[in-house]
């Protein structure tokens, strides 16, 4: 499907809307910054506030519901859950059926966020257009678990209250709610989006491919750095179920030791990793594919 039969579906006014006040607040907070002078707790919490929902996204929505690659603690599964939901990318269940979707149809016709329709659709456009894919089919697992099914229910009231609410909430403590509300909820959300939409852009445009060249997907140290590890994409791509992306023990994936360490107090478990024979043949085989 080229980008004029994509486009050619309505556009999502209220996606679209939400997109353009999130960024004009954005912007205002930038300017709260400069010409308020926000207390330093209140960036501190917008700095806390983006590591514990991005890691409930890099961890939670994409290697633990997605890929199912290791298990987690009830508690560990509400705390990805609710700071999830303020990270704004739609409930687990919904972004895991998007995500298998990308996984099994990778620059293909069906791939949601294909970058094979140009950067800005992967990284962005895409949820500009009406999402008309109603079918759940492929992740019927978590439907069936509770908190799964409790968080898609009441994910806007969740994105409400742990996004936006609480963070004032918590401003108030130092006496700067409105500016934990602009700085924590919408600047933050602001840098929380573009680096998960860079996972779909960047990792599918810049870097290496030692593992495989069919598909787009690349490793590179920069989309780390901007995902919290999630730019070893081209080892994802071709072993999705390994609870790493960045396998080496020197590449930067702060969500993979993040789950490790949570392993040693058996809040984590069942930690799947990828044979390194395996891995060493699929380099290999890759390298002796590609010209000489």
């Amino acid at each position: 499907m080229n980008l004029s039969v994509r486009q050619s579906r309505p556009l999502d006014w209220g996606n679209l809307s939400f997109l353009v006040v999130v960024h004009g607040l954005a912007l205002v907070a930038l300017l709260y910054l400069i010409f308020v002078r926000a207390s330093p707790w209140t960036i501190g919490l917008g700095f806390l506030w983006f590591a514990l929902c991005g890691v409930s996204i890099t961890g939670g929505y994409h290697r633990l519901f997605s890929h199912r690659s290791y298990g987690a603690h009830p508690l560990l599964k509400a705390f990805y859950l609710f700071f999830g939901a303020a990270a704004v990318q739609n409930s687990a269940l919904k972004w895991s059926r998007d995500h298998r979707l990308h996984h099994t149809f990778t620059d293909q016709e069906r791939d949601p966020y294909t970058v094979r329709d140009g950067f800005l659709w992967a990284h962005i456009g895409w949820i500009m257009f009406r999402d008309e894919n109603l079918d759940l089919s492929n992740v019927k697992d978590l439907a069936d678990d509770k908190l799964v099914r409790f968080q898609d229910r009441y994910y806007v009231g969740l994105a409400v209250l742990a996004g936006v609410l609480l963070p004032a909430l918590v401003g108030t403590l130092w006496g700067d709610p409105l500016g934990a509300l602009l700085v924590c909820g919408f600047l933050r959300l602001f840098f929380q989006w573009h680096a998960t939409f860079c996972v779909n852009s960047l990792a599918h445009t810049i870097g290496t491919q030692p593992y495989d060249t069919r598909t787009s997907a690349r490793d590179s140290f920069v989309t780390a750095l901007i995902t919290l590890g999630e730019g070893y994409h081209n080892f994802h791509h071709r072993f999705q179920a390994d609870y790493r992306n960045g396998v080496r023990w020197y590449q930067f994936d702060p969500t993979k030791w993040f789950v490790w360490g949570l392993s040693w107090v058996g809040i984590t478990k069942n930690l799947r990793r990828t044979p390194a024979l395996l891995i060493q043949q699929a380099r290999g085989a890759n390298q002796a594919s590609l010209p000489s």
